[in-house]
């Protein structure tokens, strides 16, 4: 089972663009989640929470030219959480998420769209998935 997910948050490092040797784009980059909360009539910080983040495909690429380090992102995708021991035998765990898709949070800003025109295969733009077809 997996789960899904949304975040909001601030981007932590600039996308990091490497393309595996199958020719498939992945992008990964921080995210950092700050929790909020009203405390009577004051506003208190909790801790921040801190997200890996990675993409694949068409959308690394376009999430590699269009977010950088400090932008407001959201985030919606599948949550991943791995555990391992090191060997002095301290536990570790991460928790990461794949990323279904990525956009600027425009609460505090705004955005131009433009729409990329893939001209040598199908670059996911146009062919409708098959039903029973993984995203990727």
């Amino acid at each position: 089972m997996t789960t899904s997910v949304t975040l909001v948050g601030n981007v932590t490092r600039e996308p990091e663009l490497r393309f595996l040797n199958t020719g498939v784009a992945l992008a990964e980059f921080g995210v950092a989640v700050n929790t909020r909360r009203k405390d009577g009539d004051k506003w208190v910080d909790g801790d921040p929470e801190f997200y890996d983040v990675t993409c694949w495909r068409e959308l690394a690429e376009n999430v590699s030219e269009s977010i950088t380090k400090g932008t407001r992102v959201v985030v919606v995708g599948k949550l991943n959480f791995r555990a391992w021991e090191t060997d002095e035998g301290d536990k570790r765990s991460k928790i990461s998420i794949t990323a279904d898709e990525v956009g600027p949070s425009l609460r505090w800003a705004t955005s131009e769209v433009s729409r990329n025109e893939r001209t040598s295969g199908d670059g996911g733009y146009n062919k409708k998935p098959h039903p029973d077809e993984a995203p990727f």
